[in-house]
This record gives C-alpha cells, structure tokens and sequence, in this order.
C-alpha cells in the first residue's frame, strides 16, 4: 500500500465483485468502524475499481486510490452522507415509548413502519386523516392486542349441530331479529372499512383496531345469517325507515362523528340490544350467539369512548360538532318510522315466552326496559366525554328509535 495511506482494516475480496455480491462483504466491514474509519480493499476483479468508485459515491464513504498494495481504502462516511442524506426517522414502533407518535405525520413517511428511516425524495401519499388528535387513543394497542386473543370462529365456537326446535311462529320472530342484526351490522362494517384507507399508517394500531372490528362483524354477519337460515330458506324484512337510518351512518364523511355516532351512540345501544337477546333467547344457539357477539361489540365501543374522550379533552369545542351531528341526524331521521314493527313484535315475544296474556304484558315491559337501558347507557358514555347531565339526558333522548 502506498506510504501514508494508513488502514484500521482490510478486505480482501479476492476474485469477487460488487456486482456478485462482494458490497455486502463491504457493508458488514464498514459496520465495525467508526465513522471516519477507514477500509482497506483488495481484490483480482478487473471491475472492482470502477464499481467501488460508484459504490462509495451512492453510499456516502469517502475514497483512496493507492498506486500499489489495495484496490482503494473506503472512508466511512455517516448517515448525512450519501443516499440517506435527510433522512428523516418515523417516530418509535413501540407507541408508549417518548415522542414515539408525532401530531401529523408527512404525507412523505407513506408506508414506511413507524420507527423506519425514510429517504429523502420519497412519493407523498394522500392521507386524508392525518392528525393524531382525529384518531389516535392511548388504549388503542391494549384493545387490538385484546382483540386478536379474543378472535373466535364460528364453526368451532358455537355449536351449530345442538337441537333447536321452536314453535313457527317463535322462530319467525329470531328470523326477524336476525335480519335485522344482519343489517346493522353490514353498516357496522363499512363505516370503520371506509376510513382505513384515509388514515395515515403512521397510526398504526388504529389501523389494526379498525381492521380487526371490521373482521368482527364480518363474523358477525355470518353468524346472524346462518341462524336466520337454520330452519328457514329466506331471511325476513328489512324497511325502508331502517335502511335510512343506517344511510345517516355510512354517507357521514367525518371520521370524528362517525365514530361518535356509531360506535358511542348506536353500537353502545346495540349492545343492550344483544345482552337483552342473551337473556332471553328462546334457545341455547341464539343465546350463545348473542354472547359472543356482544362480547366483541363491547370492544368496539371501547375504542370509539377512547379516541373521543382523548379528542375532547384537546379540543373541548368538538363536543359542539358532536352534538350537531346528533342533531342533524334526528332532523333527517325525524320522518321515518324507527324501528319497525316487525322487530318490536318479536322482541316482544321473545321475551315474553309464550302467547299468555300474562307473559305479554311482562315481555311488553321487558321491552320497554330494553330503550330505558339504552338510555341509561348513552348517557352514561356521554358524561364520560364531558357533556354536562342535561345535555346528555337531550342528546340520549334524540338518538334513533332504529337503535343503531
């Protein structure tokens, strides 16, 4: 090697070349010395000169050519230089670690892992949700960890081959019921499936929560349909009143009031809805099926409470646009007939067990006391996002009589 071109270590690469796979020897080198440290190569390839020189240049190391004795010694460049040159890091993949989520990811981190080293130059996406305080809660990795565990699987979980012999009219009205679960839950599913692709991966665990929901009531809906079709060939009705009702839900553009006004407002009530069917289920089947199902809806309202609760208390103004949006839905549901009465005669008499006129009267309360409960649940969760009791008690009073 020629005089003064000191080395703090050697490569020989012998008859291999950059281009056979020889840079990745280079690369393991380099990773031993500090920067600054200095890289002695040899080797017989006659390309080996004219690749380092490209090599070197791309990936931000310094360079000597001796006369004689090494090809060239690399000078280890840091990562300022060369290709990573204004890289920035994309926050922690750990969410709990400091500064791990930043307010407003650039649209230039895309993809990329949260944690990642993005290169300068990368294509802008267009993520329409990209503030943390529009979608981010603290709990959101708890309940996706929580979700995966609890993960079912309907032909496993519940036991479809168990005797279920009802009275027509009796399986009728779960044929009814079930249609009805069928549809709200088909809107429960596009609401959280429509704004996933809007939010920007750099919240990641939000983006798990809504694709595991989704995958919740995708559970949910074959569940409901194979009990509909367990002893009938077609499903019930579905109105007109009904289907409006969850239109106001899947057109609503604002994540923020989408959440509030399904997961808050219409899944809370469902979920009395279910634990009211568990109870009072005519039969084993749809009373493990209501189980299971309320159990991953409670979730749901869970993150929905938990992303709010957190965008209020940064913004305490937005509990302004949520009560709007109660209000507005109400105005544009105000003409429609609720719940129909298909779906009421059932639950009545699935709670009442019998054409007595005792066990009427008491399946006709039991109703009522079904809407008391998810009254009393609404605003329950409304105190939680800090409307005062009279708000809440107008607000709760105003929700869909469609439940959902």
């Amino acid at each position: 090697m020629e005089a003064g071109l000191r080395a703090d270590a050697t490569l020989d690469l012998g008859e291999l070349g950059l281009d056979q796979g020889g840079h990745l020897l280079i690369k393991r080198a380099l990773r031993g010395l500090a920067v600054g440290g200095r890289l002695a190569i040899a080797g017989s390839h006659r390309e080996l000169g004219v690749h380092l020189r490209g090599w070197a240049r791309a990936q931000g190391h310094g360079t000597e050519w001796p006369e004689a004795g090494a090809v060239a010694v690399l000078i280890r460049g840091g990562a300022e230089d060369g290709r990573w040159r204004g890289a920035e890091q994309t926050g922690h993949a750990d969410p709990e670690a400091a500064g791990a989520v930043v307010e407003r990811p650039p649209q230039t981190w895309g993809l990329a892992g949260r944690g990642a080293r993005v290169e300068a130059g990368a294509p802008a996406f267009s993520f329409a949700i990209d503030h943390k305080v529009q979608v981010w809660a603290d709990e959101a990795a708890r309940i996706y960890q929580q979700a995966v565990a609890a993960q079912w699987d309907p032909n496993t979980a519940i036991d479809w081959e168990q005797s279920v012999e009802l009275p027509d009219e009796v399986e009728d009205a779960v044929v009814q019921v079930m249609t009805y679960l069928i549809e709200n839950e088909t809107a429960a599913l596009l609401v959280p499936a429509r704004f996933l692709a809007q939010i920007h991966p750099h919240f990641k665990e939000v983006l798990q929560v809504l694709a595991v929901t989704a995958a919740d009531e995708a559970r949910h809906i074959e569940v409901f349909t194979r009990r509909a079709l367990l002893k009938r060939s077609e499903l019930a009705l579905s109105t007109a009143g009904g289907q409006a009702s969850l239109k106001t839900l899947v057109d609503e553009p604002d994540f923020a009031l989408a959440s509030f006004l399904l997961s808050v407002l219409g899944e809370g009530s469902f979920l009395s809805l279910l634990w009211f069917l568990h109870e009072h289920a005519p039969d084993p089947l749809t009373r493990q099926i209501a189980q299971l199902t309320a159990q991953d809806e409670a979730r749901h309202v869970a993150f929905g409470l938990a992303h709010l609760r957190r965008h209020v208390e940064a913004d305490p103004a937005e509990r302004a646009r949520l009560a709007d949006a109660v209000h507005r839905r109400h105005d544009a549901l105000q003409h429609t007939a609720g719940l129909n009465e298909e779906v009421f005669d059932a639950l009545i008499l699935l709670a009442a067990g019998s054409w007595e006129h005792a066990a009427l009267k008491s399946g006709f309360e039991r109703v009522v006391a079904l809407k008391q409960d998810m009254d009393k649940g609404r605003r329950k969760r409304l105190l939680k996002l800090g409307f005062g009791e009279d708000e809440a008690n107008a607000l709760s009073a105003l929700h869909t009589r469609n439940f959902m």
